[in-house]
Parts: structure tokens; sequence; C-alpha cells
């Protein structure tokens, strides 16, 4: 960003333009009691080179993926982003980009939502998606909410695999809407299907599952579909995307809404955000969609064009019929996945997913080689995997971070009863010397 400032006489000319001799009888309104009389607690002013020179020493302090090997996942991932990504996204006319409220001179806007819709449709198997949500624990929460919507019953069940953190957000959701929460255990890594069967009641809207899930093991989804419709249930599934170019579509195995974090998608971890979350789902149920939907049209002599078809957010629409209280959408974040995916096509989403596979299965059987660790689950699994580590995982990713490698993830911080969890996330970046090393300072730490 510019370092942009004014000075006395040009702060003076302002005044004078406004009519107003000082800065404070700009405030003259505001009652002296109220006002602050002592100064702030804050640094004296810098100059340019000495402020560039604080933030190059603050920003020197975090650790980044540029530096240090990751390994790290467990929702966010150091996926590779084509530079043309990056490049697009900085065009004036995208990154102050606002809602498109005017359809007429917001139709590349308008175009490039529509083509991310699709693109979302054609990775879950889904008939429609929306123009984005926030991110994937959010969209979850949204999900549930409709599905309540959909079928006039107000429990949800989630199985214990779904990300903590979005099974806290779902929580926070259905304490304020009037919906039951249940959650579902897990047997070798994946939903417990028999648990599940006894849960399923005829107040049951919902059934949410991820896959893979946080463990990084593939659900059966086939078989929790036909349990839940039997129960005449929804079914809610989180998923990868990266991992659709490989895996079965949710919606071709059952799912009735597909949702997902989209930060994979050409966005940048960026201390865990902004990111996006993603919404599709069968085409009866659009009405109940929150959000936005993009749709194309022609106009009154032929022209193709696109739209605003679906406006449910409380800015479009009055607060108490809107179906969802989400404000805006992830648009630049959303953009960034429609570049990621229109350069990648479907040839390259498919490599990495191969990539990603190949690699992560090859780093978890030299960590399996070494002694130290031994399988969590006897699962199939795409790039993320557990298992149970025989030191103390704090300490070994202290070691790591000296050799500048970002470790795994402690399980145990949310699940007490996987001690020494250790779950490892491998993407098409780390090569196999990157894998090597870090096998080597894994054994080298302890």
């Amino acid at each position: 960003m510019s370092y942009i400032l004014t000075t006395d006489e040009q702060q003076q000319k302002m005044l004078e333009e406004i009519g107003v001799k000082s800065i404070d009888e700009l405030f003259s309104d505001i009652p002296e009691s109220v006002k602050l009389k002592n100064r702030l607690n804050i640094p004296e002013a810098m100059s340019e080179l000495e402020l560039e020179a604080h933030m190059r020493k603050l920003a020197g302090m975090n650790i980044n993926v540029d530096e240090y090997t990751c390994f790290l996942g467990a929702g966010a991932y150091d996926h590779y982003i084509p530079s043309v990504v990056t490049n697009l996204l900085s065009r004036q006319e995208f990154y102050t980009a606002y809602t498109p409220y005017q359809p007429e001179i917001s139709q590349g806007t308008l175009q490039a939502i529509f083509e991310y819709q699709t693109m979302i449709c054609s990775l879950t198997g889904m008939d429609v998606s929306n123009a984005s949500l926030y991110d994937g624990a959010t969209a979850l929460a949204e999900a549930a909410s409709m599905a309540c919507d959909i079928t006039r019953r107000n429990e949800i069940i989630i199985t214990r695999s779904v990300h903590p953190e979005s099974r806290e957000v779902l929580d926070t959701y259905t304490k304020f809407k009037g919906m039951a929460l249940t959650e579902c255990g897990i047997k070798d890594g994946t939903t417990d299907l028999r648990q599940l069967e006894e849960l399923l009641n005829e107040n049951t809207a919902a059934v949410l599952v991820q896959s893979p899930n946080f463990f990084g093991v593939i659900e059966n989804i086939k078989e929790i579909a036909e349990m839940t419709h039997a129960n005449k249930s929804l079914l809610v599934v989180s998923c990868d995307p990266i991992s659709l170019a490989l895996l079965k579509a949710p919606g071709d195995l059952g799912a009735d809404i597909v949702v997902g974090e989209g930060q994979a998608l050409g966005n940048q971890l960026a201390f865990g955000g902004p990111y996006l979350g993603f919404i599709a789902a069968r085409r009866e149920f659009t009405r109940r969609m929150p959000g936005r939907i993009v749709g194309e049209t022609v106009d009154r002599i032929g022209r193709r064009g696109y739209v605003l078809t679906l406006q449910t957010r409380e800015q479009h629409i009055r607060r108490e019929k809107a179906t969802s209280n989400i404000c805006s959408n992830q648009a630049l974040n959303a953009l960034a996945a429609t570049i990621y995916l229109s350069v990648m096509g479907k040839k390259g989403l498919r490599k990495v997913a191969e990539l990603c596979l190949q690699k992560a299965h090859y780093a978890y059987r030299k960590l399996i080689e070494t002694g130290l660790f031994a399988p969590a689950f006897n699962g199939p699994f795409f790039k993320e995997f557990m298992l149970i580590y025989s030191g103390d995982v704090e300490r070994l990713n202290n070691c790591l971070l000296e050799k500048r490698i970002i470790g795994g993830f402690a399980v145990e911080r949310f699940y007490p009863e996987f001690k020494g969890g250790y779950l490892v996330a491998v993407t098409e970046k780390r090569t196999k010397d990157d894998i090597d090393r870090f096998v080597s300072e894994v054994v080298s730490a302890c």
C-alpha cells in the first residue's frame, strides 16, 4: 500500500474549502464531556522509511510457507497458486467491485459469478450453486438451516468426524435458530453407521458428514445417503473440492446439499482468511438457498446477459423474509477460485489431485517405516492422514520448526482420546526431497 500523508498546508486548504477553521470545529457538535482529553497511548508518527523498516521487521517474525516447508493442513492447505490468479485479481475492476445491484453495468462481475456457480455444480454433481458464502464452516451451518426449512423438522445429526471448528460454528447457529444438534460417533475414523441408524428419527431434518473427513479418511457416502433417505431426511456433504477431481461427486452418491471450503482453489493461506464457502443443491431446493444466485438470460433483442435471479439475503429483501443473514459474499475469493479452475481445467485439476494422493501415501509409508508412528485408521485417505506418534507431538513440532519445517496437527487438541494423534497434509507442492527431509528430521528430533 502506498504511503500517503497530508501536510499542514493541505489540511488547511481542505478546511477552508468546507468552510471551517480547524479540525476541532468539525466535531463541535460533540459535547466536551465525552471527548477524550488525554493523548492516546500509541507511538509517535514515523516517516515512510521508518515505517517500511518497522513493518518488515514485524512481518519477519511470522513463519510463512515461502520459507518453510508445510505439512500442516486441518482445513487450510498449502496448494500451488498459478501466478495468473494473483495477476488477474489485482485488476482494479475486480478488487474494487461491489454487489452488482445494477446488472446493466455489472455484466463482467455477474458473468464471473455465473461461471463460478457452473464450475461448483460440475464439481459437486449438483444442479444449482449460489454466489459463495463466507467459509466452509458457515456454509455447513447454512446448509443445516436450509435443510430444516425444507423438511420442516428441527433436528440435525452431525458426525464427529466433521471438522471440530465447523461443528462449533454449527453449534452456535443451532442455539439461536431453534434447531437441535445431535452428534454421531466415529468408528475406525469414519461415521459409526450403526449409531447413525439408531439416532435417525422422525424429527431428523438432515445428516451432516464430511468426506474426506477431518482425519483425511473417505466416508461411505452412498451407504449414509441410503440410510438417511430411508428416514426421509436430507444428506449434507462437506468436501474438499480438489478431491472431487478423483472421487465420485457427492451428488452422484446421493447427497442433497454439498458444501465445502474453497481456500484450496487458488486462495492464499493468509493466516486463516478471508476464504470462501461453497454451497450447491438439487434444483428443487433452489428457492431455499441462502445469499444470491446469478442466472443467464437474454435481453429483448436476444443478446446474452446475466442477472441476479435469486436474491434472498437481507440487503435485498425484508430481513424477516431472508433465508440468511449473509450480507455479502466473498466475491474476490470466489473469483480466485473461478480463475484457478479455468486455468487448471479438468486435466490440470485431476493432475493436482493425483499428485496429492500419491505424495500423501508416500509420506504415510515413509513415516510408518521409521517405527515412530502407528496407523490410526485403516480406511482410504486422499491428501491427509492421521498417525499415532510414540513421543511428544508438541516437542516434535518445535524441533521441526527449528529446521524450517511446519509439522502436522496435534489432533489431541480436539480429540482427547487420540493421544499422540498426528494429522499430516501433503499437497502437490511437496517434493520427494521435501518428504524425505521431513521424515529424516522427524527421526533426528527423537
